[in-house]
């Protein structure tokens, strides 16, 4: 009797713990596979607003001498022309008075040079072939008194001194007919040596001209590019710093920088559309994607860049914002945005 309750007491509790367990493996069955999706995605990113030109940051051009601003010709917010005079600095009327020297030395050497490829004047040849002539006939006089002195000598009724004094006048006589006639020939056809070294001194003078030209256009801070003055960092009568002297930038063409991750990067392509959102304005503005970097940044700890993150690999992404959101924001250079690039 007690082994049969006790067959009938299993029975029950198999059956009690099989079904169970069924209950339990029914409500956590795996659900069915569902397809995975491909649908293609899009990337977001940090970003900067940025002029397509770069912000141009402008400094004295002399090197690291210090100087002083004398002038300052533009202000905050003027839209300036390529090429155009923004400062000029305080030794610019030493250096101006050097390009003056420099200019009348050339001018000296170059008249010197036309002097001597063109010889003399006619006028100056024509007295130089008159002074020839007399000092000819000064010659032949001097020679026929030195023949009769030699002539009275022999008979005894002229003075040895005399005669000596006779010889020595046509030889000198001789001589400077001789030297006349060379000054003639110098003025009628210069040496070719003559006229080498005239070339040779204008083409020092115009060297010094150009250095002191290229000094004097140190001293004169122009615009490099058309575009808009940003930010000045020095007046009339400031030391230039290493800030430099002013920021400026063509602001008619603007860009949203995005520093995409390296493993978004085979989802981003030329042409791409794209939304940026800039924080507190409800306006979504349109962008395409105009430039994709050509190296990966590993950005180590985090700066000034509104988009850096630490340890972060990163390609710098260019994109053109159009018309609606270059003039909102056009005065926003460095403004940190967000950018949604479309698949």
């Amino acid at each position: 009797m007690i082994r049969r309750h006790l067959l009938l007491f299993l029975t029950l509790f198999v059956a009690v713990v099989g079904g169970g367990w069924l209950t339990f493996r029914s409500n956590h069955a795996a659900p069915p596979a569902q397809a995975v999706s491909t649908s293609p995605i899009g990337v977001g990113a940090l970003g900067r607003v940025e002029p397509e030109s770069r912000v141009r940051k402008l400094s004295q051009p002399g090197g690291f001498s210090v100087n002083r601003v004398e002038r300052l010709l533009v202000r905050e917010g003027d839209i300036v022309t390529e090429g155009q005079l923004l400062a000029e600095l305080s030794d610019a009327v030493q250096k101006d008075a050097t390009v003056l020297q420099a200019e009348a030395a050339l001018a000296e050497v170059r008249a010197t040079l036309e002097k001597v490829r063109t010889g003399g004047r006619p006028s100056e040849i024509e007295a130089q072939k008159a002074r020839i002539t007399a000092l000819a006939a000064m010659e032949d006089m001097n020679r026929r008194d030195a023949e009769r002195s030699e002539q009275l000598q022999a008979t005894g009724a002229g003075a040895k001194a005399a005669a000596e004094r006779n010889r020595a006048a046509a030889a000198r006589s001789a001589a400077e007919r001789a030297e006349a006639e060379a000054q003639l020939e110098t003025l009628a056809r210069p040496r070719p040596e003559d006229v080498a070294v005239a070339e040779a001194r204008v083409r020092n003078a115009e060297g010094t001209l150009d250095r002191a030209r290229g000094d004097a256009a140190l001293s004169r801070i122009r615009a490099p590019i058309a575009g808009t003055v940003l930010k000045i960092y020095a007046r009339a009568g400031d030391l230039v710093s290493t800030d430099g002297l002013l920021d400026m930038a063509d602001l008619t063409r603007l860009d949203i920088v995005a520093d995409i991750y390296e493993t978004d990067l085979p989802r981003v392509r030329k042409d791409q559309e794209a939304e940026v959102i800039v924080p507190g304005d409800t306006t979504r503005y349109r962008a395409t994607v105009r430039e994709v970097g050509w190296m990966v940044r590993r950005t180590t700890q985090a700066g000034s860049d509104p988009v850096a993150a630490v340890d972060a690999r990163t390609v710098e992404v260019r994109l053109a914002l159009d018309d609606a959101g270059r003039e909102a924001l056009s005065r926003r250079t460095n403004m940190q945005v967000q950018v949604a690039i479309r698949p």
